[in-house]
């Protein structure tokens, strides 16, 4: 992978990481949604700012991950993306105080190491 390519993959995980990390803010300002008030969370989600906000930072991460496809083959870019499962959970760690057992860092290993032999170019 190209330092030019390998931008676009941080970039595409980082502000895709971001939007999950605004949509959480802005679920947790809708609340939790049941079979009766599921019309009425789906309708107030375009008055949530988060909640937009986080839509918008996917379609960016999207965009730049597109890309990113017309560059690396999808069998390297689609395992790469993965790596925003490690941002989403450290952004979850250090800014909504989610705990991070020592089962979920084995796991997160995992997807470090898998990348790593994806991407890995002899």
């Amino acid at each position: 992978m190209t330092p030019q390519e390998f931008s676009l993959l941080i970039l595409s995980i980082l502000i895709s990481s971001a939007g999950q990390f605004c949509l959480k803010i802005g679920a947790n300002k809708l609340g939790r949604v049941h079979i009766g008030n599921a019309i009425n969370h789906i309708l107030s989600i375009i008055t949530i700012p988060e909640l937009l906000i986080g839509l918008t930072c996917y379609g960016i991460g999207a965009m730049f991950y597109i890309l990113l496809l017309t560059r690396v083959n999808l069998s390297v870019a689609g395992p790469s993306i993965s790596i925003g499962y490690i941002f989403s959970v450290l952004l979850g760690y250090w800014i909504l105080k989610e705990p991070i057992s020592l089962m979920r860092l084995f796991g997160l290993s995992f997807i470090v190491v898998g990348v790593i032999l994806v991407v890995w170019q002899k």
